[in-house]
């Protein structure tokens, strides 16, 4: 413990201001806002959100949370990285039925998805209705 209390780590701090930047609140995020414009701002936050929710997925599978299997109908690069990993646009549908939905979703360079290829998806805690890309469950 230092003179002033205790001291946040490097990732603690970064994060704090990811989470400004995402907000538009802060000093970086206000700062951000103004040096970016709306539609570049709106990426960034969008980015950031994706981020999280890779995040948010990582949680729930470590509680245990059920998947649903899915079927690749196609991808389409966004252009977008996060942490270098590509950010894609997939239409998926569901196994066993005709449904479909697309998602914008963080997925590995290691692992990119293919037409055909199944995967894992998650219900949304934070959006009913809304699903979370949880891979192909095979890899970590």
């Amino acid at each position: 413990m230092g003179i002033f209390g205790k001291r946040k780590s490097r990732e603690e701090r970064a994060a704090e201001i990811a989470d400004e930047v995402a907000g538009g609140k802060g000093f970086y995020g206000r700062a951000t806002r103004a040096f970016l414009g709306d539609a570049d701002f709106a990426r960034v936050q969008q980015s950031i959100g994706a981020h999280h929710s890779a995040l948010d997925v990582q949680q729930l599978l470590a509680a245990g949370v059920p998947t649903i299997p899915a079927v690749v109908v196609s991808i389409t690069d966004t252009g977008k990285l996060v942490n270098f990993d590509p950010v894609v646009d997939l239409v998926l549908q569901f196994s066993g039925t005709a449904d479909r939905i697309t998602l914008q979703t963080i997925v590995s360079k290691l692992v990119i998805p293919r037409v055909g290829d199944p995967v894992l998806l998650i219900a949304d805690p934070a959006r009913p209705g809304g699903y979370l890309y949880a891979g192909n469950g095979v890899t970590p």
